[in-house]
């Protein structure tokens, strides 16, 4: 099988080549690109391609791969609201991701992120370098005895569970399917979960029905001088109505590895660029307020797991339809 990989980073190219070793039968591809109706062309005569989680995978594209034979789309993610499956599903494209690769590496920067901006750490380390050692500005609170609220406990979720139980912090949570293995976490409404809890981490997937689930409504209902961090979608926060509650004054701290707007910005080095009329140069603008470049997933041992995965997703699906081919109708 041969397999053309988009928007291919230093760090995918180095965790798919270690484990190519135990693909023989795989072929890759790597471009820097990423895919669009424009690029879907350098994917002739592959067999497959492979995206992450911001590629535009929408029905023009996915009729641009289809028309090249392509029949099979790889997501080295977990998030697949990046593609039609609708469209997909009537071209006979099979779409295969990565569901499961790495939550504790996901949940553990969600929880760096909550202690950088509660202690000011981003703060701090700037007045050091320019030598100011004075302390004024930097005060924070005891994460122990708080309550940390979860929305979504999944296995990330889950494993953000177990880590602000570990800081000794009361842990409730909201979720349509409660997680019977966390006995420890008491589950109540969403509106309980807002109004009891001084850390709010987000850990859902991006529904029509979680679609801005944090608006002005709900972060009215949040306790004064909350925490906020999202490392699940941006577009679970409306940006606009979480920038006019930073201005309010109503969060000690957010922490944000996703957000409205990444798209033009994830994985890429605009340093030399003015981010004009921008919700992510307003967000920066505030200095209680975290921004990384989705990169919850990067590490070591997730890379590997999603490199794993997505390689065993193509020998499956290879499998499949060899097997397919070979029964008798």
């Amino acid at each position: 099988m041969k397999i053309l990989f988009y928007d291919a980073a230093t760090y995918d190219v180095e965790s798919f080549e270690k484990e190519l070793n135990h693909f023989p039968d795989i072929e890759i591809i790597y471009h820097e690109v990423d895919i669009s109706p424009k690029t879907v062309s350098l994917a002739q005569g592959c067999d497959a391609i492979c995206a992450f989680v911001n590629s535009d995978l929408s029905a023009p594209v996915l009729e641009k791969l289809a028309a090249i034979n392509i029949r099979l789309v790889l997501l080295r993610c977990a998030g697949f609201n990046n593609i039609d499956l609708e469209k997909a599903n009537e071209l006979g494209i099979t779409v295969l991701r990565v569901p499961g690769y790495s939550p504790e590496a996901v949940a553990e920067l969600a929880i760096t992120l909550a202690l950088a901006v509660n202690r000011h750490v981003h703060k701090s380390y700037i007045k050091v370098r320019e030598n100011n050692f004075s302390l004024v500005g930097l005060t924070g609170v005891n994460f122990h005895g708080k309550t940390a609220g979860i929305i979504g406990t999944g296995k990330i979720g889950a494993a953000m569970c177990r880590i602000c139980r570990g800081f000794g912090m009361r842990v409730i949570a909201y979720d349509m399917y409660p997680n019977k293995e966390l006995e420890f976490v008491e589950y109540m409404s969403l509106a309980d979960v807002l109004k009891q809890s001084d850390l709010i981490s987000l850990h859902c997937p991006l529904t029509d029905e979680t679609y801005h689930m944090i608006n002005k409504d709900t972060i009215a209902q949040m306790k004064d001088d909350v925490i906020l961090v999202n490392t699940s979608r941006g577009a679970l926060v409306d940006s606009e109505e979480l920038i006019q509650g930073i201005r309010q004054g109503k969060f000690f701290g957010v922490g944000l590895d996703v957000y409205e707007e990444e798209g033009d910005n994830v994985f890429e080095n605009r340093e030399d660029e003015l981010l004009q009329h921008s919700i992510t140069a307003r967000l920066l603008s505030f200095p209680n307020v975290i921004i990384t470049s989705h990169q919850g997933f990067l590490t070591r041992e997730a890379l590997a797991a999603i490199s794993r995965t997505t390689l065993q997703n193509a020998v499956d699906y290879e499998n499949r339809t060899i097997h397919e081919a070979n029964q008798v109708k």
